[in-house]
This record gives structure tokens, C-alpha cells and sequence, in this order.
């Protein structure tokens, strides 16, 4: 990896402080970061074991028990054992989590789409540009630098 130049930090800065405006900017009030967070873990990833979704979450693993069953409670997930270990539980999320999530999606992207259409013309035309870019960047792992 080379090193990066000025400009390339300059554009990380800018990515870094735009990511951190757009989640306050475009909250939802309804679910914090971390149960966002989860949810969209299980929807991406699959069932997950609860100890194993602490560990990815940055959680512990009783703040982790105690997050699943809230989700459970309200139907957003539910607990299964583990078919290959007695003492685990696999964690899924619901129908109704997918749709928690898919409406919290759908008003997000519906707040920057608005966010957008406060730029200027040029400048809405850069960001259309860059999204393909921006897109590839969130499916790479960034603990190894790739995909």
C-alpha cells in the first residue's frame, strides 16, 4: 500500500466528517445506533451466534443479551439454539425486523435525497458520479484494505 497523498487524505477527512454528519443529520429517533446496527448486521450476514454479534457490534455480551431481548419483545428478532452447541444461541432477525429496516432505509435515504436537492446542480452531479465509488467502498472490508 502506498502512502497516501494530501489530496487522498483530504478526501477521507471529507468522507469521514460527511459519514458522521449524515447519521446525526438523518437519526432515527426510533432505534439507537447499536440496535440499528444489529439489525442491520442480521439482515445482511444471516442468523448470527449472540456472542459472536457482541463481538462484531463492539458490545458485551450481557449489553448484547440485553439488546436481543428488547428485539425479541418487540418481534424484531428472535433466539434458536444452536444445532451444533447446546450452550449457544443463534440470533434472527424477523419479518418484521426486515421491515423495521426497511422503513428506516427507505425515510433515511428520503432525508438525503431532500439533502441533495440543496446542492447545486454541479455539484449534485459530482455526488451522482462518486456514488458508484462510494457504493464499492461499502462492500469492502475495511480491516484488510479490500473486498
Amino acid at each position: 500500500m502506498t502512502a497516501p497523498t494530501d489530496a487522498r487524505l483530504a478526501t477521507a477527512a471529507a468522507l469521514d466528517a460527511f459519514a458522521a454528519w449524515a447519521i446525526r443529520s438523518t437519526a432515527d429517533r426510533e432505534l439507537s445506533l447499536t440496535t440499528a446496527s444489529t439489525i442491520a448486521t442480521l439482515d445482511r450476514d444471516g442468523p448470527q451466534r449472540l456472542s459472536d454479534l457482541a463481538v462484531r457490534e463492539g458490545v458485551t455480551q450481557p449489553s448484547m443479551t440485553a439488546l436481543v431481548t428488547r428485539l425479541e419483545r418487540d418481534g424484531l428478532a428472535a433466539r434458536g439454539d444452536d444445532p451444533t452447541d447446546r450452550r449457544a444461541v443463534i440470533v434472527t432477525l424477523t419479518e418484521a425486523g426486515r421491515d423495521v429496516l426497511r422503513a428506516r432505509r427507505t425515510r433515511r435515504a428520503t432525508r438525503l435525497a431532500g439533502l441533495l436537492d440543496r446542492l447545486t446542480p454541479e455539484d449534485r452531479a459530482a455526488v451522482e458520479a462518486a456514488s458508484g465509488a462510494l457504493s464499492r467502498l461499502t462492500h469492502t472490508d475495511p480491516s484488510r484494505g479490500e473486498s
